[in-house]
């Protein structure tokens, strides 16, 4: 049966359509958003009081020893070089230790320092200065004992890859506090990035507008590809957007898929960036004074940055992780809610030169001490700190014994220890943490005593501090609410270390 013209509109309306021409107005909607910098137009009903504004994470790629930087255990001197007991050893999992390893003394002698009389290493001697701003968490653990599975959990809430990262969780949540510089930006140094590469900051299911963007210090563009090729003006740039959006545009209305409103709200933030970005990541514009705070050295670029095995080439004067934080304090000073710096080289096995404990670790202390100190310390004369959570640590910590799967007896420049997720340190200053001590382990460090201090409770802290309540936080996706501190109970909130 024929309908009349004016009825047949109505045939091509089928069900898909109807559904197709519904939610354009909803994607206009997210497309607004997603330009106004990817904050919620109404107040969601996980935001809570927020203590800080913004997050610079450390994170020191390969995880580096407790028991040489905060974990003062003069009973593992009395054990050294004696059999490990069988009670640590029945039953457990290690990365590389094979059979019956020795027991490790600290390789560094240790003082206390500050009002709290906080042990501290000699190999950090300007962070122990400033130790009264720091919360050291004495009782980390996981359940992970290698680093790519490690790093995931800790920075994604997943162990495998396609979460996305904690900076895109919070970036999704409350969005960027600047319209011309991306919510989550990454800097990394070391010479490679971590085991679990980029998917660290990664969007996983969200949309990809919430990714980290790294950020290059090898003296190109600081973001590649965001520079216009030779002959092309910003006008003409412009209008090459215009084209785009409307193509997109277009191709939205057609399909539908987020994903083309979120690539076009990565153009114009891009377009954007062109004029901030240079600005930001150009450090010559310190005076003197903050550049000798930090160590840092405008247009250095480090030869380990580009060698096949950057560890042998590393120098305590290198300024590379110098620049990055101090760079991570002009980003969040414009608005850039969440900073990760990532430092490769602290996986000190002792298996081969350029990753030993007596060698080593010194040199990555030497080239992290001073830039950390100058940046709490910059942070607090700014007024920043109090809003700014500064976060340090690596993905698990190392055994109380010796690795034995190379070399059975102790070695100058060989000295190494295993992978230990059941007891390691990290530590927290400024966004609302108290400063101390918090946690403790056995006399050896081998084993929790007090206050034990999971992942999911570390990640439940730092969104609690932005505001964000970390059992109410999600996103929609596969038919569950996803949580960045998974879908169990398991995350809770450090209270004790809340100022």
């Amino acid at each position: 049966m024929k309908l009349p013209s004016d009825l047949e509109p109505a045939r091509a309306a089928t069900r898909r359509e109807f559904f197709r021409r519904s939610g354009l107005g909803l994607g206009s909607i997210a497309l607004q958003s997603l330009l106004s910098g990817g904050s919620h137009s109404a107040e969601p009903d996980y935001r809570i009081p927020a203590k800080a504004k913004s997050v610079i994470y450390l994170h020191m790629a390969g995880s580096p020893s407790q028991l040489e930087l905060f974990e003062h255990k003069p009973a593992l001197q009395k054990f050294h070089g004696q059999d490990c007991p069988q009670e640590y050893l029945k039953g457990k999992r290690f990365a590389f230790i094979r059979g019956t390893p020795k027991m490790l003394a600290p390789q560094f002698a240790y003082r206390q320092h500050g009002e709290a009389g906080q042990w501290i290493s000699e190999v950090m001697p300007r962070l122990s200065t400033v130790i009264d701003d720091v919360c050291v968490i004495r009782s980390m653990h996981t359940d992970q004992f290698n680093h790519s599975p490690a790093q995931l959990l800790l920075q994604t809430g997943n162990s495998l890859p396609g979460s996305p990262g904690m900076g895109s969780w919070i970036n999704y949540g409350i969005g960027s506090d600047s319209d011309d510089l991306p919510g989550f930006v990454v800097l990394a140094s070391g010479g490679k990035t971590p085991s679990a590469g980029k998917s660290l900051w990664g969007s996983g299911f969200l949309p990809t507008v919430y990714q980290g963007v790294q950020c290059r210090t090898d003296g190109g563009d600081p973001i590649l590809y965001l520079s216009n090729p030779s002959g092309l003006t910003r006008r003409t740039r412009r209008k090459t957007l215009d084209a785009l959006r409307d193509l997109n545009t277009f191709q939205h209305r057609q399909v539908g898929d987020p994903e083309t409103l979120a690539r076009i709200a990565q153009y114009e933030l891009a377009f954007r960036m062109q004029m901030s970005v240079p600005e930001i990541m150009d450090i010559h514009r310190e005076p003197k004074h903050i550049l000798d705070l930090y160590g840092a050295s405008p247009g250095h670029v480090s030869a380990a940055e580009s060698a096949a095995d950057p560890r042998v080439l590393y120098k305590g004067n290198d300024a590379t992780f110098a620049n990055n934080c101090l760079l991570a304090r002009r980003l969040v000073e414009n608005g850039v809610r969440f900073v990760q710096l990532y430092d490769w080289g602290w996986d000190h096995h002792g298996s081969s030169p350029g990753e030993s404990l007596d060698q080593t670790l010194p040199i990555k202390c030497q080239q992290i001490d001073q830039a950390v100190t100058g940046l709490l310390t910059d942070l607090k004369q700014r007024g920043l700190l109090e809003e700014t959570l500064v976060v340090w640590g690596g993905e698990f910590g190392r055994t109380p014994m010796m690795q034995n799967n190379v070399n059975k007896v102790l070695k100058k420049g060989f000295v190494g220890r295993d992978h230990h997720p059941y007891a390691f340190s990290m530590w927290m200053a400024g966004g609302g943490i108290r400063p101390g001590a918090y946690g403790q382990t056995d006399d050896i460090g081998y084993y929790i005593t007090e206050n034990p201090v999971g992942i999911r409770d570390l990640q439940a802290t730092i969104l609690h501090q932005l505001g964000i309540d970390p059992h109410r936080f999600h996103f929609s996706w596969q038919g569950l609410d996803q949580r960045l501190i998974g879908p169990t109970a398991d995350g809770q909130i450090i209270t004790d270390i809340l100022a």
